[in-house]
């Protein structure tokens, strides 16, 4: 493994019709762009179609097929793409994009963060400082620690070495398809790979590569992935 496989044009797919594709890779690595999250909302709001996005409340803008439960809070700046599903006890936070098709679901907060599409965080999640890519689900109760106990600046920690983030506050960045179990701990600058699993409780504290798993332990194994089927081997 080398450090190219960080970088966010290796790290991410992104479909080129997408708003988040032109900004996501002009930065050379994915946690680059959490400084930059409000600045593009802001630019993105000023070109949405008022034929498929209305205004919620000031800065706050809705596709007109989400699906809006009662007893949420959004804050400005926020952008809700088409058919997301926001449920009750929501609470965003601000400098968010939600993604066509993604959930946000039961007393689950983000803030700072960008889900691609098709983003689930459906019970009891937090999710701050991180971007989470096309089809992450989150298990209930998993948790992005975006803050280390000690304050300092994060680093991403990989088996290439370690990077300095700059970062005073980064949650964690998932590619595609990655499944995070319940109860797991995704701790300050973590990484995960595309299609790869992090088992129920886990604590992640370092590089998932893409097709693995990370057990309990700490263990990260490799799994054979059936493309076609798309299931485990």
């Amino acid at each position: 493994m080398t450090f190219d496989d960080l970088k966010s044009k290796n790290f991410f797919t992104l479909a080129p019709d997408s708003p988040l594709s032109e900004f996501l890779l002009s930065f050379e690595y994915p946690w680059q762009a959490l400084p930059a999250i409000k600045e593009f909302v802001l630019a993105l709001q000023q070109k949405l179609s008022p034929d498929d996005y209305y205004e919620y409340e000031p800065g706050v803008f809705l596709a007109k097929s989400v699906k809006l439960y009662s007893h949420v809070t959004l804050i400005a700046p926020t952008i809700i793409c088409d058919n997301v599903e926001i449920r009750p006890g929501a609470f965003i936070r601000g400098n968010v994009y939600v993604g066509p098709g993604s959930v946000v679901g039961n007393s689950t907060e983000v803030k700072n963060s960008i889900f691609i599409d098709h983003v689930q965080a459906p019970h009891y999640n937090y999710v701050g400082d991180s971007i989470l890519g096309s089809g992450t689900h989150l298990g209930a109760g998993v948790i992005t620690s975006n803050l280390r106990a000690d304050g300092a600046n994060i680093f991403v920690r990989s088996e290439a070495g370690n990077i300095a983030t700059h970062l005073r506050k980064f949650g964690a960045i998932t590619a595609e398809k990655v499944e995070v179990g319940c109860n797991a701990v995704l701790n300050p600058g973590s990484m995960i790979g595309a299609k790869s699993q992090i088992y129920p409780l886990s604590s992640v504290r370092k590089h998932v590569p893409p097709h693995s798993i990370h057990k309990q332990d700490g263990q990260i194994v490799p799994f054979v992935y059936d493309q076609d089927r798309d299931v485990l081997k």
